[in-house]
């Protein structure tokens, strides 16, 4: 009998991936080379799923409250006496079995809350934004700084960026659309926070706007599209730029440790 075969859920991905680079026309510019060892190479459907269960169980509320049978409002007497009036037996009002009466084994107020260990959650992150580059679902661009909070602006980058097609029914005739970032949702990452990028797109629906060390599995994975600046694709595939030590103290302070 031959053996069942096993489904496997890691995925290795070992080939450069390239990656075409945008400017706010949507015009392609140049291209970009992405080392997938710099996001483990591999991707856990497992872990991921782990991952995504994590995140959504710690967004409930657990609030859900039901009345049971010592809960609910009503006398505990016996409606009537166990033999004689040809019914069957019954005990109080407030039973389960009962309109108005209690739930039997609800639901109470609790906390839903757990975490996967520190290394798990990292990877799952590595994991989810790797995911998005085999997918086809990342757009880089080639820069996006803003002058000031500009919601205007971004709503034209983002329907200026073709990401696909669809069929549309019109009338008897299927036409085929050319869809935008716009049409989707979308995640947009960038190097560091950037207040004027941010309130720029806080209030277009189905955008989220965060700096890259604040990604999570979760959240890559729920936006449609990704869309990444080059700084910030450097961020992720580097790290951060550590500033030199005459940056990040006092001139003074720079000068006595050099001493």
């Amino acid at each position: 009998m031959a053996a069942t075969p096993v489904k496997t859920t890691v995925i290795d991905v070992t080939a450069p991936i390239s990656l075409p680079v945008l400017n706010r026309a949507g015009t392609q510019v140049g291209t970009v080379d992405v080392d997938p060892a710099a996001f483990g190479g591999k991707i856990n459907k497992q872990l991921l799923h782990e991952a995504v269960l994590m995140y959504r169980a710690n967004q409930r509320a657990g609030t859900h409250s039901t009345l049971r049978r010592g809960e609910v409002a009503g006398s505990t007497k016996k409606l009537f006496r166990q033999k004689g009036t040809g019914n069957a037996r019954v005990g109080t009002k407030r039973t389960n079995k009962r309109r108005g009466g209690g739930t039997a084994k609800g639901p109470k107020p609790r906390d839903y809350e757990y975490h996967l260990p520190k290394k798990a959650i990292k990877a799952a992150t590595r994991m989810a934004i790797l995911s998005k580059f085999t997918d086809g679902e990342v757009v880089v661009l080639d820069d996006l700084a803003m002058t000031g909070p500009k919601t205007k602006e971004m709503t034209a980058l983002l329907k200026a960026v073709k990401v696909g097609s669809k069929s549309v029914k019109r009338g008897e005739e299927t036409v085929e659309v050319t869809t935008t970032l716009a049409d989707v949702t979308v995640l947009i990452g960038t190097a560091a926070y950037d207040i004027n990028v941010y309130k720029s797109g806080r209030n277009i629906q189905g955008v989220k706007v965060l700096p890259t060390a604040e990604f999570n599995a979760y959240t890559v994975l729920k936006q449609k599209r990704l869309v990444l600046t080059r700084a910030a694709l450097d961020v992720l595939q580097h790290g951060p730029k550590v500033a030199p030590a005459s940056e990040t103290v006092p001139a003074v302070v720079a000068s006595q440790l050099g001493s």
